[in-house]
């Protein structure tokens, strides 16, 4: 991509409207460069003129406790455990807490910083951040990826005493954040509602592709395993993430219609083994492939290989309100989607996407089959797809919100 794609990159690039900013930004679930929306942030704020340390965990290809990449000091450490119930959650998340203070404390030491970003989940890294702000003057911004209380019940089915310390949390970071960053506009009502912002301290930055790191590759058969389509997912492997009813989806597809289809699924997560059990329980073990967290390179071939993507995610008030970065992955590979009816999905996608019935298996299942029936319409919504990212979504037209959000935070006082 020729720099005129990136306008406002390059103008803030040549404005350093950030420059002398020292600016932490604290992520607790994924390393960087892996987190993209992250990685984009950072560069971005790189490019405005800021100094930009990062703290994050370990992971795999990502071990060294400390590089620089592209300008941005990232610092790692590791966590103990994948968490699982309450007492591995405890554990995960006070053993972050700890290495994220420490770290912090180390770069204040190096590098200093005027400005704290701190990025969910959990909502707990307000208190890495106050001791800073109130002894020593830095300002705080909330990154809002995910909203927890909905996340907890969507993950656990209930409510309960955990979700009422969810609810807390999230009121004790708004009330310590100076400034909000939502991911879209439910997660600005959120901010103004629950959490009390002003609006004018509230800017929506969505997880846009960077079209430029993205590689349009030629379909390549092998990912078919010998069929006539092929459906992809990118995304974690999650418990509410739906792959479940995906699989359920493909079982009709396969064997109640009859239909030669392979269903390629790229991604890692807590639930991949469950996942394969249930795959192969369904009969679907030849039907279904399973990559694992993939690199870039298989990523971009399964995606430019697919005829249509998918999104399975339950409809809750989680994902209801949620940007799903998969979408938006689609788009940009100029994929036709299907989904079900969910408020942000529907947003995002438009006319890329055909929307079934809230967790409905078999209305997802005939959408997918429409559109593999009809090439014409699905290389139709591709191009919908692909024009909108460009025109709206990409991660170029997010650089304008990020850049004031911490313009406006320069503006408060220390407190």
């Amino acid at each position: 991509m020729t720099s005129s794609a990136t306008p406002n990159l390059d103008r803030i690039r040549a404005t350093r409207p950030l420059a002398e900013r020292r600016i932490l930004i604290i992520v607790e679930n994924l390393p960087l460069p892996f987190d993209r929306r992250v990685w984009h942030e950072a560069r971005t704020l790189t490019a405005a003129g800021a100094e930009v340390s990062v703290i994050c965990p370990t992971g795999k290809g990502y071990e060294a406790r400390y590089e620089e990449i592209d300008g941005v000091h990232i610092h790692r450490h590791p966590l103990p455990i994948d968490a699982k119930g309450a007492s591995g959650y405890l554990l995960e998340y006070g053993a972050a807490l700890w290495h994220e203070m420490r770290l912090a404390l180390k770069i204040r030491r190096a590098r200093g910083f005027d400005t704290i970003q701190a990025c969910n989940p959990p909502d707990l890294m307000f208190l890495v951040a106050l001791p800073f702000k109130w002894f020593g003057g830095a300002r705080f911004i909330f990154d809002h990826h995910d909203i927890n209380p909905e996340l907890y019940e969507a993950k656990f089915g209930k409510r309960g005493f955990f979700w009422k310390l969810m609810v807390m949390f999230e009121k004790l970071t708004f009330r310590a954040a100076q400034v909000v960053i939502s991911t879209n506009n439910s997660y600005r009502d959120i901010a103004m509602t629950r959490g009390g912002k002003g609006a004018e301290d509230v800017f929506v930055v969505r997880s846009g592709p960077d079209l430029g790191r993205l590689e349009v590759m030629p379909p390549d058969a092998k990912w078919r395993n010998g069929r006539a389509h092929m459906v992809g997912y990118v995304g974690v492997m999650g418990d509410q993430e739906g792959i479940d009813l995906l699989l359920e989806a493909a079982r009709r597809i396969v064997f109640d219609m009859g239909r030669d289809v392979q269903f390629v699924l790229v991604g890692g997560g807590p639930v991949l083994d469950g996942l394969k059990q249930q795959a192969a329980d369904l009969g679907l073990s030849d039907h279904v492939t399973f990559t694992g967290r993939a690199p870039d390179s298989e990523l971009f071939s399964a995606l430019s290989s697919a005829d249509v993507c998918v999104n399975p995610d339950r409809v809750n008030p989680m994902n209801d309100k949620s940007t799903m970065n998969k979408i938006l992955e689609y788009m940009a590979f100029s994929k036709p989607i299907v989904q079900f009816e969910v408020r942000e999905g529907r947003y995002s996608a438009g006319d890329a996407s055909l929307y079934a019935r809230p967790n409905d298996t078999a209305d997802m299942a005939s959408k997918i089959v429409a559109l593999l029936d009809d090439p014409a319409r699905s290389a139709e919504m591709g191009a919908i797809g692909r024009k909108r990212v460009e025109s709206e979504l990409n991660w170029d037209h997010q650089v304008e919100p990020l850049v004031a959000a911490y313009l406006r935070v320069a503006e408060k006082r220390p407190r």
